[in-house]
């Protein structure tokens, strides 16, 4: 597999982000994806090549930087072959110009032996997934969702820094599409253990609103797991350089946050699942803290979560 971003890619993603993204933006999605280097000076096409092509010469994993990128477009329902504009709206010309230029991406990818995983995640060979993340949640679809932390699971003994990123993407993925789902306010900062602040605050999975002791140990760990995971993602996982003191992360480390990560996205989807059935939310009714921790009084008392 190819280390470096091809330079057909290079061209199509400066594209990309060019027609969505102001500079500010620009600059705040490549430092976030720890492209190489200060922001280079110019139009934002000029700009966005020359942060890439200094990501190839400079980063030890270009790819990974470029996966971060393009996560947000790649994962965007809007950008799906398979979407319909409302009927009372028109789609305009600057979607239909990003929805062309994701399909070339993913052209590209595939013609260099590439391809897009859920979380931000590019391999070699392969068929990509049919759906995209947002849509597995939305439709519940636990096996999809298991199948992907199976892809992480992959790279874990030849890569495990990939493999801790792409854990904690997933993660923040889910997180994300339950805070648009529920039309929750998204934080500003939009990192792993921000936007699951949010999720666990809309779940009730807040420890006062707990009452069994036991439990409220297990779910203290979560937020504990949450935050190891995240901020493991940012000292050492693939989408960041190592600087001069490398983390000496091991297969068994990057196994046990996947597994982590798996457990906790299998919990939080499940308790949607739980809230959804045992209190279905009015139609145009935005969820709340405080209409959780009433659903969580509604529950038997021998159903947990």
């Amino acid at each position: 597999m190819a280390k470096s971003i091809p330079s057909p890619l290079i061209a199509i993603v400066a594209n990309i982000v060019s027609d969505a993204e102001t500079h500010a933006s620009m600059n705040s999605l490549f430092m976030y994806a720890e492209a190489s280097g200060d922001a280079p000076e110019g139009s934002k096409p000029v700009k966005a090549q020359e942060w890439l092509r200094a990501t190839n010469k400079q980063h030890p994993e270009p790819l990974a930087v470029l996966g971060r990128i393009i996560c947000s477009y790649m994962e965007d329902p809007v950008m799906s072959a398979d979407f319909k504009p409302p009927a009372w709206t028109t789609e305009s010309e600057s979607i239909q110009k990003r929805r062309e230029n994701v399909r070339k991406m993913e052209s590209a990818l595939a013609n260099n032996g590439l391809q897009y995983r859920i979380g931000g995640f590019i391999t070699g060979g392969g068929s990509a997934p049919s759906k995209t993340l947002g849509q597995l949640i939305k439709g519940r679809d636990m096996p999809a969702i298991h199948r992907e932390f199976d892809r992480a699971m992959e790279s874990v003994e030849a890569k495990p820094r990939e493999a801790v990123s792409a854990a904690s993407n997933i993660l923040e993925s889910i997180f994300k599409t339950y805070i648009e789902d529920n039309k929750l306010s998204m934080p500003d900062k939009q990192d792993l253990q921000p936007v699951f602040k949010v999720v666990r605050a809309d779940l009730g999975l807040e420890p006062g609103s707990i009452e069994d002791q036991d439990l409220q140990r297990i779910i203290t760990g979560l937020f504990s797991i949450v935050d190891g995971i995240g901020a493991l993602r940012t000292h050492a996982g693939s989408a960041h350089s190592e600087g001069r003191k490398g983390y000496k992360l091991e297969p068994r480390h990057a196994r046990l946050a996947v597994n982590a990560a798996h457990t906790v996205a299998t919990f939080v989807v499940e308790t949607w699942d739980k809230k959804v059935g045992f209190k279905p939310a009015p139609e145009n009714h935005t969820p709340s803290s405080k209409w959780s921790a009433a659903w969580l009084k509604d529950l038997d008392d021998d159903t947990p979560f």
